[in-house]
């Protein structure tokens, strides 16, 4: 079955929103999972987290970083891919704690923080959201932010040319030290990153759930390459995640392996790209 793409709008000049038909997937998918995709019978299998769903399409922000992504990208509205797959790995638990704060720094938890933010809001959380950036050429359209979903919005760049400057990691620190409330926290991005985060929020006995974003081969438990470790035990990233808890993450063997194929990944890319040129 093919899936044809239905809107594809870039957001920065390397991110872009990406609109594909798959009504069985939209019709199960829950905040947190995620799915994978191939664009042809012999192309790579591309794990990729979904924002929301608008009628039978899943809607993805994607950014152009290798081959497949480019593809993907480059094919215009009412082109179509081969297969999506999903939905894949475990839905968030979602209740009431109180105040939530949900974290990114990445194209792929800046979407799925849109429907894991609306679906705690709605549970009755107070929800704070940080949307962290490099700069203002990075920093999404209005539109296309969390500001709809949640009770307060904060967006940080790196250089602070919009918004507080820094991280999320500084301003959680910084309201941790301050004494503000908060009950649970979910964040994606940067490895480096949640791991400080884990950190911080341990000295304080507040829960932190991460995305624990590792490479996939098959993404259906076969190869093991997602593997992580929490508490000593091996979990699957596509399996049992892809979010688990941040204190009990071993989060330098996730760093270490995480670069394992980018050789491949840039020889694949340039000779995409060359062929492109012609």
């Amino acid at each position: 079955m093919a899936h044809e793409i239905v809107r594809n709008e870039p957001l920065n000049y390397q991110d872009y929103l990406v609109a594909i038909r798959a009504p069985e997937v939209a019709a199960k998918i829950k905040p947190g999972q995620f799915v994978v995709m191939m664009l042809h019978d012999k192309g790579e299998r591309i794990p990729m987290s979904v924002r929301t769903t608008e009628g039978d399409a899943i809607v993805m922000y994607i950014r152009k970083v290798g081959k497949t992504t480019h593809q993907l990208i480059d094919t215009p509205v009412g082109g179509t891919i081969k297969h999506v797959i999903g939905p894949q790995g475990q839905p968030l638990k979602i209740e009431k704690h109180g105040t939530v704060v949900i974290a990114t720094d990445s194209v792929c938890g800046h979407a799925w923080s849109y429907s894991v933010a609306k679906a705690l809001r709605e549970a009755g959380n107070y929800v704070i959201d940080i949307q962290c950036f490099a700069d203002e050429k990075e920093v999404y359209p209005e539109w296309a932010l969390n500001k709809n979903v949640c009770d307060e919005h904060h967006v940080m760049t790196k250089d602070g040319s919009v918004g507080e400057k820094g991280h999320y990691t500084i301003l959680i620190k910084q309201w941790l030290a301050e004494g503000r409330q908060i009950d649970f926290i979910y964040a994606g991005g940067e490895l480096i990153k949640l791991k400080h985060l884990a950190r911080i929020t341990r000295k304080y006995n507040i829960p932190t759930w991460v995305e624990a974003h590792q490479l996939m081969i098959d993404a259906s438990g076969m190869c093991g390459a997602c593997r992580v470790f929490v508490a000593g035990e091996m979990k699957l990233t596509c399996i049992d995640g892809p979010f688990f808890d941040a204190h009990k993450l071993d989060f330098d063997s996730m760093i270490n392996r995480y670069s394992t194929y980018a050789a491949e990944e840039k020889i694949a890319l340039e000779r995409y790209l060359a062929q492109k040129r012609g």
